[in-house]
């Protein structure tokens, strides 16, 4: 059967990668986490002393780190995915969860070195299809061709009141007020830095999940990739 590439793009806490990794799971479909690597940059580069203001530096740890997922499968848990993220051959699943790490990676992501870097990953990851990647510019850069792209949204209480829970699980809680502000500012670095902002691709459909489960999210998807196979197979 023909494969897509399916690409979600969205702000932080529309539950991209929960919604991601469903909908893999119920095409039979690989999962591909892209914060997830740009977590795994910052962890390298603050373990080796280089600083988050250093283009140069953070662009040269990109390139050198052995950035690997096992998606699909992996039993050990991920961050929000169920999967495990492996640097440098070590697995790195735990040290990349919690507030300071997710800012860490959204200070790593403005860098223009660093997207080309693992953009180009990325690409080669996800040419062969049947993949579904998630993130903030899958649709407009990485994958501009998707064969389905989503544009997942939610309001900013919605999406922080996720992030809330997502952290209270995890067994890092933090305080709403500052989840909220959080959340806020990590919309701004987003959708004003200069490579690869946010943006809604013209072509990807809005789904707007602020009142919606998981579960909804990625039925609803799956059944939009059905229809885009059968159109393929026709």
């Amino acid at each position: 059967m023909p494969g897509l590439i399916i690409a979600i793009d969205g702000p932080v806490g529309s539950g991209k990668s929960t919604v991601a990794r469903r909908v893999a799971d119920l095409l039979g479909y690989l999962h591909l986490d892209s914060g997830a690597m740009y977590r795994a940059v910052a962890l390298r580069a603050t373990s080796a002393g280089v600083g988050l203001d250093d283009a140069a530096g953070l662009e040269r740890v990109a390139r050198e780190a052995r950035i690997e997922m096992e998606m699909n499968g992996a039993e050990s848990g991920g961050i929000g995915t169920g999967r495990r993220v492996l640097l440098d051959g070590e697995d790195v699943t735990d040290k990349l969860r919690g507030p300071e790490m997710s800012l860490d990676a959204s200070r790593v992501a403005v860098v223009p070195g660093v997207r080309r870097v693992l953009v180009t990953h990325q690409q080669r990851m996800g040419a062969a299809g049947r993949i579904v990647i998630e993130g903030r510019d899958i649709g407009t850069v990485v994958f501009p061709n998707a064969g389905l792209k989503i544009y997942l949204d939610a309001d900013l209480e919605a999406r922080a009141r996720r992030r809330w829970m997502e952290y209270e699980q995890k067994g890092t809680p933090t305080d709403f007020s500052r989840m909220i502000e959080e959340v806020r500012e990590r919309d701004h670095r987003d959708r004003d830095r200069a490579a690869s902002p946010l943006r809604r691709a013209p072509d990807a459909v809005y789904v707007d999940c602020s009142a919606m489960e998981a579960e909804e999210v990625a039925r609803l998807i799956v059944m939009l990739a059905r229809e885009r196979e059968a159109a393929l197979q026709g």
